[in-house]
């Protein structure tokens, strides 16, 4: 399986699935901002539950799938704004700089860690906090024209389960001997 493969299985035919089934770009907009600003919460692994509740409560006025495609986008991006939203928090509250140690790291992961360490994760909650306002406006106001595009293009009679989005070219296998 190539990258390309695993881009269109993974980004691209759920996003033409999406597009295609008739949602309006303020709600596809609203729902990736959405899943995106959540998808960027500084504690890994809470994200997908942040989307389900944000789903549960929003209900109709977002669109579950593109939620969850745009924190699934978000993941790497996540894990590279941690130290960010860390120095941010330590920032607004005047705290203490947290040295980013493999020291702190193991007290971390072997379940020692000291109110320096709960500290830190509270300054970056902080950090996250004041910027997920910021992050979700530009979003929002960005992809708006976006999808209304996206939607102009791809804009068709929605998809059954059973059709395929790409036409299958033919296949042809190869026998080996065994």
């Amino acid at each position: 399986m190539g990258i390309s493969s695993w881009f269109n299985n993974n980004f691209t035919d759920p996003l033409l699935l999406v597009l295609r089934g008739g949602a309006d770009p303020k709600h596809l907009s609203l729902s990736a901002a959405l899943g995106f600003t959540l998808g960027v919460f500084p504690i890994c692994g809470v994200t997908i539950l942040l989307c389900g509740m944000a789903i549960a409560l929003l209900g109709s006025f977002c669109d579950a799938s593109t939620v969850l495609l745009s924190n699934f986008i978000a993941t790497p991006i996540e894990l590279s704004l941690i130290v960010p939203f860390l120095r941010c928090g330590e920032v607004i509250t005047a705290g203490p700089h947290f040295p980013l140690t493999s020291d702190a790291l193991k007290k971390i992961l072997s379940g020692q860690a000291s109110n320096e360490v709960l500290l830190s994760v509270a300054h970056a909650l902080l950090g996250w906090l004041v910027a997920s306002p910021f992050i979700f406006a530009t979003l929002y106001v960005v992809l708006l024209p976006c999808f209304k595009i996206l939607l102009s293009k791809f804009r068709g009679p929605p998809l059954t389960e059973t059709e395929p989005l790409q036409p299958h070219s033919e296949v042809v296998f190869k026998v080996r001997d065994v």
